[in-house]
């Protein structure tokens, strides 16, 4: 049996806690959870520098996944373009079921191994892709024939699982696999192992963007000013990395169509 499937000795009496028993408990297994990650940085980093050497040549990169697994890629690709002023296509989210899934639950998707494939397929993908399968339990047939398909193109490919020896993992370049364990909810993936699994998506998108420059000493410098706290942050960055005041920042961003690079750019002329 799995480990993510196995019950968990903990919360055998969860149904007869208090609520503070409950959340002190469900805290205590999350803080397992991330020292499972801990234990997998050296291979989230092959995963990093992989990605990002390719997207240097114009590779992108690709979470591929079902359920809870899914929503989380396309969460973490759906963030990269404001945060770091990416393009929208850069990273790519494609989740069992399509946009319907990303709210509601379509069942019976993760059990196709053919559409997991031409999902992918459509994306006209290339050997500098990077494709990123993501299952807890390293089975979904869905996201087996995304990597399967990505793997025949040469396309670099990392399995996301939180079990070791599965059959996504037999297909990966790379294989990431945080021991997390029984979840306190028997089988309740979206717990421990889902909370495992965003920290290091973001860890791979974080550090691929840092990576290919979008980040000066830890200021995001290619936000876009599409709202107020972001147009408001863009100002407060560009009087961090000249020592100038807001409103003198502010007028150089609205001279240089708020471009953070420009605007210091056009300050050091």
């Amino acid at each position: 049996m799995l480990k993510t499937e196995m019950r968990n000795e903990k919360s055998m009496q969860i149904d007869r806690m208090t609520t503070s028993e409950m959340l002190h408990l469900m805290q205590d297994e999350y803080v397992a959870a991330a020292y499972a990650v801990e234990r997998e940085l050296d291979a989230v980093g092959r995963a990093v520098d992989e990605i990002s050497a390719r997207m240097k040549q114009g590779g992108r990169l690709f979470y591929v996944g079902c359920g809870t697994s899914g929503r989380l890629g396309v969460l973490d690709a759906s963030e990269c373009p404001p945060t770091y002023g990416v393009p929208h296509g850069l990273v790519v989210g494609i989740i069992a079921g399509g946009e319907t899934a990303i709210r509601r639950a379509v069942e019976g998707a993760e059990d196709d191994r053919a559409c997991g494939r031409g999902d992918l397929l459509s994306h006209s993908l290339t050997p500098l892709d990077s494709v990123v399968g993501i299952s807890v339990a390293g089975g979904a047939a869905y996201v087996l024939g995304a990597l399967e398909y990505a793997s025949e193109l040469g396309a670099f490919t990392v399995a996301l699982t939180c079990n070791e020896g599965t059959l996504l993992e037999a297909l990966a370049d790379v294989a990431i696999h945080p021991d997390t364990g029984a979840e306190v909810v028997t089988g309740s993936t979206r717990m421990k192992a889902g909370s495992a699994h965003k920290m290091i998506l973001n860890m791979i998108s974080t550090s691929v963007m840092i990576k290919l420059g979008h980040v000066y000493q830890n200021l995001m410098i290619n936000l876009r000013p599409t709202n107020v706290k972001l147009r408001d942050r863009m100002i407060r960055i560009v009087c961090d990395m000249i020592d100038v005041r807001y409103e003198e920042a502010e007028r150089l961003l609205e001279e240089n169509e708020f471009d953070i690079r420009r605007a210091v750019e056009a300050y050091k002329k």
